[in-house]
């Protein structure tokens, strides 16, 4: 009965009769139940189609006195609604809310609770603060769990209030709930207030809270558990075996039928991979999370698309996790083009020699499809794979070559393009496609197509016949053609004219014209201004600068930098992992911290309140009590930092200076060596340096050999820090008795050997030229491998100092001139990227806590202490690459020692 009776209810919305105001009041006042239930509905229904009903505010409100929970539930709905129109009226409905807190149901006290969190005026909030007190402590789960979730809901109308009353100890206090719903709004309330205040209130770092968040995650609903994760991915695991304990509490969550339940599991343990030591633990973390990843292709489209777009950064972060399922990512006809588009992206990121034929032909099967956004993305991944993968190039022209012939527009225009980043990749071959391309010139008409196809043209003019008419046949249009058309036909013209001088003489003075007198753009002017002064000045010269070798590139397209990625993956099945942006780019809070409260003259710390500044203190004073140095006698060391005391700036001193200075180059082949098949004459002299922020491997190369030698090649053999050629390496001819000097770019993270830094640090290299293959190792210091801008903040630097604790701690002491003070001391260690992090004042000491970063994301810290009499500066470091601690103290000791 009571079923068909709620089926009806969608007869209230029906009604358009004229002054239904005054009827509504009258039913409102009705004795009969019924009618007046009925009557409610009605109000409720034109309240929902945007009626404006709150001229009846008094008359529902009266029918609040009930003991049914239906009509009591529709009231509450409606006078939440309307308490902002009406906020003297929804006062006087407070003593009832007051009084059904306190009812022997728990429905209508947890309702009343609700209802007065949801009034967001301040003049309800004090009238609330004693009921929600009780309801915090009720006998009843499910009043506790409302109770845990309106406190936020409060905080927000009035933070200092809830503040000073304790809510948010008693919030904290409900993590220790029996009831998991309990413990699971709790934990949502105080990541929503931590999330306003911009401090962590949970307490992770409390060997009590984990487990009891464990507990509850096992038996509370599906949203209790992805608070629970969340909560869980923000803890920092204090060793290998606490991260894998974790991961096998949070693995069965894997299999669970909601994403965001298994996306929130990924999160939390890709967060414990990263403190997992076992390689074979990392393996089978994997393979776990493999299987769920997969089944979340099998959703609806829009799950798909988020889940796709979170697969990518964890693609990218740990790339063996979906390595061998390519297949799964390959598109089915009725995927919406959205979820296509994404799917491209991650098969070209799975893409490795094994089964780059495959992902291949899937791409030309896509791009001779209809959808021309698809097509075109599908054409583009064709190129992102011949430039990603060498041994696929090949097979990507000939899919290329067919693609050209198909003559359609746009294959030919995107074609073009991926074509110019092949031949920019692999200069000098795959020239086969240029006679295509020359014959599909006609279907060009996009500006970035005509682009491109001009750049090969002028790269490859010596090949190419007629080129020069083809040329001609752009500069006929030269100013209706857009401004990177405008620029590439410039420089491709020029670079015709140094090729084929005598027979494009007019053609280059017509163009370098167009350019300089009459045009309006300032970029094409000035780069033609430029060409005329070196074509007029010295030929010889713009051949260098025209024709140079052009620096290789890759493909990074899609790749996300790597402190942003971190920072995505930390927020995994959040909204910042579906726009790839982290959330401070589009998300704007109002921090109660923000701002003092009124009437408050101390002066506020930017960073810390005085509970945690107390706190703090308390467990520098623990650990010290439990034998670490004495902090007090200036001596660095062990001890957790207090780094709220320190004083000081916040900013480094010597912002702006240079990189490490170049180290020289040492002699690391000697030309009496014999190479591999026995041959000498051959000297080589190498360093390793960091330049411009970039790591650069520089040779002198000699040729004590009676003959000429060519043909330079380099390979590196794997090393710790994973460095690798970043293009091929360019060496002129070297005559009998000549020396030639040669530069390799090197990428960190590429060959990784998976072991730890050697002390002395020294590459393993091969040369091979015309002469022989030579086998040599160059050593180098570790600033070379330290980045640039990696300074951490203060709680970062706690973090990783607390950490690694003292059993990791070693300490040496530097002899200075008496001179170096503080400032010195940052100044010389910021030319090794060693960077300032805070500094505090010890009796006669400064004590500098600094920090650095390799180029593989490998941390350190340190404490510096210098001494106001000078002389001597003690450096404590830790870090949890216990290896790196010798090369960084021969760093310091080296950068600041007198014979610097």
């Amino acid at each position: 009965m009571k079923g068909s009776r709620k089926q009806n209810d969608g007869k209230f919305f029906q009604t358009t009769k004229r002054g239904e105001i005054q009827e509504l009041k009258e039913e409102l006042h009705a004795t009969d139940k019924q009618k007046q239930k009925d009557a409610v509905k009605k109000v409720i229904a034109n309240m929902t189609v945007g009626k404006d009903v709150s001229a009846l505010f008094a008359d529902v409100v009266n029918c609040m006195q009930t003991d049914n929970v239906e009509l009591k539930k529709l009231v509450y709905l409606y006078v939440m609604n309307y308490a902002k129109a009406q906020p003297e009226l929804a006062i006087l409905a407070i003593n009832t809310f007051r009084k059904d807190a306190s009812d022997s149901n728990p429905l209508i006290r947890a309702l009343a609770v609700r209802t007065m969190g949801c009034i967001r005026l301040d003049q309800v909030v004090e009238y609330l603060l004693e009921p929600l007190r009780k309801c915090c402590q009720d006998p009843d789960p499910y009043v506790r769990k409302t109770a845990a979730i309106c406190i936020p809901k409060v905080y927000d109308i009035n933070p200092e209030l809830v503040d000073d009353q304790g809510f948010i100890d008693i919030l904290k206090d409900m993590l220790s709930d029996p009831n998991p719903m309990v413990v699971a709004n709790a934990v949502a309330g105080l990541s929503e207030i931590a999330d306003t205040l911009g401090k962590d209130l949970l307490d992770l770092e409390n060997k009590a809270t984990i487990p009891k968040l464990l507990a509850a995650l096992n038996e509370c609903n599906e949203w209790g558990q992805v608070f629970i994760l969340d909560a869980l991915a923000g803890y920092v695991p204090s060793s290998s075996g606490d991260a894998e304990s974790i991961t096998e509490r949070i693995t069965a969550r894997l299999s669970h039928a909601n994403p965001a339940v298994v996306l929130a599991a990924v999160k939390v343990i890709l967060k414990c991979m990263e403190y997992v030591d076992a390689p074979e633990a990392l393996r089978v973390l994997a393979k776990k999370m493999n299987p769920p990843l997969v089944t979340l292709l099998s959703s609806e489209p829009e799950v798909q698309y988020v889940s796709l777009r979170n697969i990518r950064l964890i693609v990218q972060k740990r790339p063996g996790i979906l390595a061998g399922d390519v297949k799964m990512f390959f598109c089915k006809y009725n995927d919406p083009v959205y979820v296509k588009l994404e799917k491209v992206d991650i098969m070209v990121m799975l893409v490795t020699e094994k089964n780059f034929e495959q992902v291949l032909l899937e791409l030309k099967e896509y791009a001779s499809g209809v959808d021309v956004d698809f097509v075109r993305k599908a054409v583009r991944s064709i190129g992102r794979v011949a430039v990603k993968l060498e041994r696929a190039c090949q097979r990507a022209i000939e899919v290329l070559l067919e693609l050209l012939e198909t003559k359609v527009n746009y294959v030919v225009q995107e074609a073009a393009i991926v074509v110019k980043d092949i031949f920019r990749k692999y200069p000098m071959r795959y020239e086969a496609v240029l006679t295509a391309l020359c014959d599909s010139l006609e279907e060009l008409d996009e500006p970035e197509a005509k682009a491109s196809m001009i750049w090969i043209l002028g790269e490859y003019a010596e090949r190419i016949d007629q080129v020069d008419e083809l040329l001609d046949h752009f500069l006929d249009n030269f100013h209706d053609e857009p401004a990177v058309v405008q620029m590439q036909l410039l420089t491709g013209i020029v670079k015709l004219f140094l090729k084929k001088p005598q027979a494009t003489q007019d053609m280059v003075s017509k163009v370098l014209k167009y350019a300089t007198e009459e045009t309006n753009n300032h970029d094409l002017r000035d780069r033609g201004y430029i060409y005329w002064r070196l074509l007029s000045s010295n030929p010889e010269a713009t051949k260098n600068v025209v024709l140079g070798d052009k620096p290789s590139i890759r493909d990074d397209s899609q790749t996300i930098e790597r402190g942003t990625l971190d920072k995505l993956v930390a927020e995994l099945a959040m909204m910042s992992s579906v726009y790839h942006k982290t959330s401070d780019e589009f998300v704007t809070r109002l921090s109660a911290a923000a701002s003092p409260a009124v009437g408050s003259s101390a002066p506020q710390d930017e960073e810390y309140d005085d509970e945690e500044r107390d706190e703090r203190r308390k467990e520098m004073k623990e650990e010290l009590d439990r034998g670490g140095d004495n902090r007090g006698s200036g001596s660095g060391g062990g001890g957790a930092l207090d780094l709220l005391d320190l004083g000081g700036s916040d900013e480094p001193t010597g912002g702006g200076l240079p990189g490490p200075a170049p180290a020289p180059k040492v002699s690391v082949f000697n030309s009496s060596q014999a190479g591999q098949t026995g041959k000498t004459g051959f000297g080589v002299m190498a360093a390793v340096n960091r330049e411009g922020g970039q790591i650069k491997l520089n040779f002198t190369f000699s040729n004590l050999s009676p003959v000429p030698l060519n043909g330079f090649a380099v390979q590196i053999n794997k090393n710790p820090f994973g460095l690798a050629p970043g293009q091929q390496m360019a060496v002129p001819d070297i005559a009998p008795g000549s020396t030639a000097e040669a530069s390799l770019p090197l990428l960190p993270g590429q060959l990784l050997s998976g072991t730890q830094p050697t002390n002395p640090l020294f590459l393993q290299i091969a040369v091979k030229n015309s002469l022989d293959i030579f086998y040599l190792n160059v050593p180098f210091d570790l600033p070379a491998m330290l980045v640039e801008g990696a300074t951490m903040t203060r709680d970062q630097f706690t973090q990783l100092w607390q950490r690694v604790g003292d059993a990791k701690q070693s300490s040496t002491t530097v002899s200075v001139d008496r001179g170096m003070d503080s400032e010195a001391a940052k100044r010389y260690l910021a030319f090794d990227n060693v960077h300032y992090v805070a500094q505090r004042q010890v009796d006669d000491a400064l004590l500098l806590y600094m920090s650095a970063t390799t180029c593989n994301n490998l941390t350190i810290a340190a404490e510096v202490t210098v001494h106001r009499s000078g002389g001597q500066i003690k450096v404590c470091t830790r870090t949890e690459t216990v290896a790196l601690t010798p090369l960084f103290e021969a760093a310091v000791v080296k950068r600041l020692s007198p014979s610097r």
